[in-house]
C-alpha cells in the first residue's frame, strides 16, 4: 500500500510517500480502506518529536480517519465489510476499572491511534473494531474524518469538565481551530452566550456563522480588556483554551469570579506563569483535559448526523501532499479542519 511514512524526527521534510506493508489484523481488529484522514496539531508534535510519544520508526501519522471496512477479524462482532466508518481515535485497554466505567481516556495505557500505532495516513490501517462507528447522517467521507477527535475534545472539556449550563458566558479562544470550531456550535446548542477570537476580519463572519455571539480579533485587541467590556467587567464563566503561553494570562483575567478554565494543548509553549493568589482570592478552577470518552464521541457524532453540529473543513489535499497539508497547518490561517484524501 501507500502511505506517508517519517524515518526520522524533523520538520515537514521528512515526510515521504512510499510503499508500506499491509496491516495485518487481529482477532480483535478490523482492516479499514482509508477514504480521508484529518490532520491534528498532534501530527506535528510527533513527527517533530515528543518525549510523551515514543514509537518506533519508520511511522505512519493521522489520527482522524474515515474509511470502508475491508475485513474484520474472527472475533470481531457487529462490524460488516463494506460499512462506511469513522474511526475512535482514543484506544483504552477495554479491561480496566475506568474503561468499564465510561472514562477510557483514563485508562493508564491509553493512547491515540497515529501516536500509540500506524494511522491514517494511509491506503489502509488497522484498529481495534470496538473503534468503528458507522458514519452519521450522510456525511461524505472527509466530513467523517473530520470531527472525531475535536468533538469528542471540546465535548469533554465544555460538559464533562466545564459543566457548561444554559444562560452562562464562555470565552472560546480560536474560532479557526478545530477545537474551536466545534466548541463553538456545542456550547451555543447548550443555551450559553458565545465569546471567541480570531486572528483576522475575514474570520469573524465564519466564528460568527457557527454561532458566536461576539469576536474578539487578537491580533489587534487584548482579549481580557475586550471581555471585560463586553461582559459589562465581570467575566466569563468559561474559558476554553488550547494554545498556551501566548495566551494564558489573558484567559485567566478573563474569568469572572467562580470562574472555570479548561486547557487541553499547548501550541505556543509548555511553561506559564500563575499567581495563586489570583486563583484562590477569586476562587477559579482550572482543569487539564485531554481527548474525551467513546461515549461523549457518540453523543456528538448523532447531533453531527441530525446537522445541529458540524465540522467545517477548510482544505483537503491528497494523500501525497502531506507535507504540503502540514506546511498550511503551521501557517494558522486556516478556518476549521484540513484533510487528506485517500484514492
Amino acid at each position: 500500500m501507500n502511505a506517508v511514512v517519517f524515518h526520522e524526527h524533523g520538520g515537514p521534510g521528512k515526510l515521504q510517500y512510499q510503499e508500506m506493508p499491509m496491516p495485518t489484523i487481529g482477532a480483535d481488529e478490523v482492516l479499514v480502506q482509508v477514504k480521508a484522514c484529518a490532520l491534528n496539531h498532534l501530527d506535528i508534535w510527533i513527527r517533530q518529536g515528543s518525549p510523551a510519544y515514543p514509537m518506533p520508526l519508520p511511522h505512519i501519522l493521522g489520527s482522524d480517519i474515515a474509511g470502508v471496512v475491508q475485513q474484520i477479524g474472527s472475533q470481531v462482532d457487529g462490524v460488516t465489510v463494506g460499512e462506511r466508518i469513522y474511526v475512535s481515535p482514543g484506544v483504552g485497554c477495554g479491561r480496566c476499572e475506568q474503561c468499564l466505567a465510561g472514562r477510557d481516556n483514563m485508562c493508564r495505557s491509553y493512547g491515540l491511534i497515529g501516536a500509540m500505532c500506524h494511522g491514517g495516513y494511509a491506503d489502509y490501517v488497522k484498529v481495534p473494531a470496538r473503534n468503528v462507528r458507522p458514519i452519521p447522517g450522510a456525511l461524505s467521507f472527509e466530513q467523517a474524518a473530520a470531527f472525531p477527535l475535536v468533538s469528542v475534545t471540546a465535548w469533554h472539556m465544555l460538559f464533562g469538565l466545564a459543566e457548561v449550563r444554559p444562560g452562562e458566558e464562555v470565552l472560546i479562544m480560536g474560532a479557526g481551530s478545530g477545537v474551536g470550531h466545534m466548541a463553538i456550535q456545542m456550547a451555543k446548542l447548550a443555551g450559553a452566550r458565545v465569546l471567541t477570537t480570531v486572528g483576522s476580519e475575514e474570520k469573524i463572519a465564519k466564528a460568527k456563522e457557527l454561532g458566536a455571539d461576539d469576536v474578539i480579533i487578537h491580533s489587534r485587541e487584548q482579549v481580557n480588556q475586550r471581555v471585560r467590556e463586553l461582559t459589562q467587567r465581570r467575566g466569563v464563566d468559561v474559558v476554553i483554551e488550547h494554545i498556551g503561553p501566548e495566551v494564558w494570562t489573558q484567559c485567566i483575567d478573563s474569568l469572572a469570579k467562580g470562574g472555570r478554565l479548561v486547557t487541553c494543548g499547548a501550541t505556543t509553549g509548555a511553561e506559564v506563569k500563575l499567581d495563586l493568589r489570583y486563583v484562590y482570592s477569586r476562587q477559579l478552577t482550572i482543569k487539564g483535559s485531554y481527548m474525551g470518552s467513546q461515549s461523549e464521541l457518540w453523543k456528538a457524532a448523532h447531533l453531527i448526523g441530525e446537522g445541529k453540529l458540524r465540522p467545517v473543513i477548510d482544505r483537503t489535499f491528497p494523500l501525497s501532499e502531506a507535507k504540503g497539508a502540514q506546511e498550511y497547518l503551521l501557517n494558522r490561517k486556516f478556518f476549521g479542519k484540513i484533510v487528506l484524501t485517500v484514492s
